[in-house]
């Protein structure tokens, strides 16, 4: 089953650090035939450093501000599946350029979700690698409220990102945001058959089998064609006479 845009549109994947915005994203880049970008990865790009060595280096409020600016250049790109930092939605201009230029999909979960996710993780910067419920919590009390004007909200489970992501596709079918294309065989008129190229295996398979069918109609001795007298020989048994 294929499916595309509705209209040339970014689908943006907001949320908390280990919801699976990045599993997700993939999953749907590939559904939706779109290339995939995560934000965090385009911010390394281009700054050289990874985002705890940023956050060490510059403080959280610049590294806020460079995010800002990072988002700004994807959200004014070419349609894509753009999954972003956990505090990038948080930026109002960042929010307010996603109404516009993309359908922002919230990939919410609880606090026992992203804790057990996150827990041991030592890239990320404000959720520390051990005891991380108080922090996780408290991330949640100031966020979600931001990430609740997103257009769309998927609840994340402990459950197959795949489940997630057809959930997520029915939603934006619903809303008419993407469209399913028709299979290549559903375009056939009914009692129309296609003409294929056969492959050498097929060729091979096809000669097996019709042996054996002949074998079975006619016994050992198998059908031989009909040789009829060509024009000339006729002609020639008639000089003769």
């Amino acid at each position: 089953m294929k499916r595309k845009l509705s209209e040339p549109k970014i689908i943006l994947l907001v949320g908390m650090m280990g919801v699976g915005k990045t599993s997700l994203g993939r999953i749907l880049s590939k559904k939706l035939q779109l290339p995939f970008v995560d934000s965090d990865k385009e911010i390394e790009k281009s700054l050289g450093l990874t985002i705890t060595e940023l956050f060490a280096k510059v403080g959280e409020e610049e590294f806020r501000l460079g995010e800002e600016r990072v988002m700004n250049r994807l959200l004014n790109g070419a349609p894509c599946v753009l999954s972003s930092g956990g505090g990038a939605f948080l930026s109002e201009k960042t929010r307010e350029l996603a109404k516009s230029k993309a359908v922002s999909v919230w990939l919410k979960a609880d606090g026992d979700v992203i804790s057990k996710r996150t827990q041991g993780r030592s890239h990320r910067p404000l959720v520390p690698a051990a005891d991380n419920r108080k922090i996780v919590e408290q991330l949640i009390a100031e966020r979600y409220p931001l990430y609740s004007e997103a257009d769309i909200t998927v609840e994340s489970f402990c459950e197959s990102p795949y489940k997630t992501a057809n959930r997520l596709l029915s939603e934006l079918e619903k809303r008419a945001i993407i469209e399913v294309l028709p299979d290549e065989t559903e375009e056939t008129p009914a009692g129309v058959r296609t003409r294929y190229k056969k492959t050498k295996k097929q060729q091979r398979l096809y000669g097996y089998y019709k042996k054996r069918h002949n074998k079975r109609l006619f016994g050992s001795k198998q059908p031989h064609a009909v040789n009829h007298p060509s024009t000339d020989s006729v002609a020639q048994t008639e000089d003769k006479k």
